[in-house]
């Protein structure tokens, strides 16, 4: 399964990065209801559109960004320009990574994104007047002669920023968009990057859940208390689900003690700092993320594959046992099948045996003398020895509104004769019968 890394600060929001590194399955991605993007994908994604986007920005003159009428014309370049450059990129190893755990990659997450750019020209306009007023001063001292400024180290690494904050903003929006009309609830960007924070926040718990013993005082320092022995929640903790939210709370208050970077409830940004009294507010989302991750987990299920290997073997087994009962080419059948010239039907089909039996002492006789029995005769046998109802029986055998076999007195009105006669006649066969297999009727 392919891994990837996840780390709480989502990349292109101004916030502290690689805080906390997480190996785990793709399939373990936070999901929310419409959403699409999703970390660690995000990091293909994102990576892959700001590899494209300064390739086509080194062919034009970025100066005419700073122009508001000529925006538009420009966002409809970068757009063409972008697409072609995805498109050629699509099959490359950051094209086909994985982008979220629903199959899409992050080359179809990225073209997805660009074109939601093109619909929302706000964000790309945004985009614009923050490159032109942050340009200048990355400028190096002596160089700003020498060519664009976007076009020195440091200002390619100001234009990637810019572009990653445009489509990380961006992509909130979207997926809160999506949120909003999966659900009928109200969603805004910033509470869905709200819940990415909270998904890396319990990977990263979970991590240190799991790393016991050798993370033994950070797990205290989480659970606000003295670990004594492996602590129940340890084993507990199996989703997001089972995660609390003072858990949270203490994991971001302690981090800086642990690892040197502040948490994300206790950064000097003011995104996350109503959350470090709202408990309740943590919970509700934490149980929310889980919902629908069990909810939406049949979808990682793959019984329906070994369900089609199954049957393909049950086939396969059936075609062996059929091609044993039948080893020189025999027909499987209880009926001899009739002549394809003979139009006439006036001669009734001859009974046939099942494979093997023909080798049975005195049946083959029994057989023939059966068969020289008139019809109703011979169904009153049948009758008699196997009941009305019989798979083996051909339609033609059978009563039209019954589906079963004629009575016995309407056996006789077919034979032309009276039901004692057919009686009499059925019991002889049925003697007879009994003098050439050597088993007994009971007449």
């Amino acid at each position: 399964m392919t891994r990837s890394t996840r780390e709480w600060a989502a990349p292109g929001h101004g916030m502290m990065q690689a805080v906390v590194s997480i190996s785990f399955p793709i399939s373990n991605l936070m999901r929310l209801p419409g959403t699409r993007y999703q970390e660690p994908g995000w990091e293909a994604v994102r990576k892959l559109l700001g590899q494209v986007s300064l390739a086509a920005f080194r062919h034009c003159d970025l100066a005419q960004l700073a122009d508001p009428a000529r925006q538009a014309a420009m966002l409809d370049w970068y757009t063409d320009a972008v697409a072609a450059g995805l498109r050629s990129a699509s099959r490359s190893p950051r094209g086909t990574a994985p982008g979220n755990s629903y199959g899409d990659s992050a080359g179809d997450l990225a073209l997805a994104l660009l074109f939601e750019l093109q619909a929302q020209p706000a964000y790309f306009a945004a985009f614009a007047t923050a490159l032109g007023a942050a340009i200048p001063a990355t400028t190096p001292a002596g160089q700003a002669d020498d060519g664009p400024a976007w076009q020195h180290a440091a200002g390619e690494a100001l234009l990637r920023k810019k572009v990653n904050d445009m489509f990380a903003t961006l992509r909130d929006k979207v997926d809160a968009d999506h949120y909003q009309a999966a659900t009928g609830q109200p969603c805004t960007p910033n509470r869905i990057y709200t819940y990415r924070m909270l998904d890396m926040a319990y990977a990263a718990i979970a991590q240190v859940f799991a790393g016991w013993p050798g993370t033994a005082q950070q797990v205290a320092a989480i659970l606000g208390r003295e670990a004594e022995g492996m602590p129940i929640e340890v084993r507990r903790m199996k989703s997001i689900a089972q995660c609390q939210a003072a858990w949270v709370i203490n994991w971001s208050a302690t981090l800086e003690r642990f690892t040197g970077s502040p948490g994300p409830l206790h950064t000097k940004s003011k995104r996350f700092a109503s959350l470090r009294n709202s408990a309740d507010k943590i919970g509700a989302m934490l149980a929310e993320i889980g919902d629908y991750e069990e909810l939406s987990a049949n979808r990682d299920d793959d019984g329906w594959r070994r369900d089609g290997d199954d049957a393909a073997a049950w086939l396969d087994e059936l075609d062996r046992v059929a091609a044993a009962a039948c080893p020189h080419g025999e027909a499987d059948r209880i009926l001899a099948p009739m002549d394809a010239d003979d139009e006439s039907g006036d001669e009734q089909p001859a009974v046939s045996t099942a494979p093997g039996y023909d080798g049975m002492p005195g049946h083959a006789a029994a057989l023939a003398a059966l068969n020289d029995e008139a019809l109703p005769v011979r169904l009153a046998v049948y009758l008699k020895l196997l009941g009305p109802a019989d798979d083996s029986y051909p339609d033609d055998w059978r009563d039209a509104g019954t589906g079963e076999l004629p009575t016995l007195q309407r056996l006789a009105e077919r034979g032309g004769m009276s039901v004692p006669t057919l009686r009499k006649r059925r019991n002889a066969v049925l003697e007879r019968l009994t003098g050439l297999t050597g088993e007994h009727h009971e007449p």
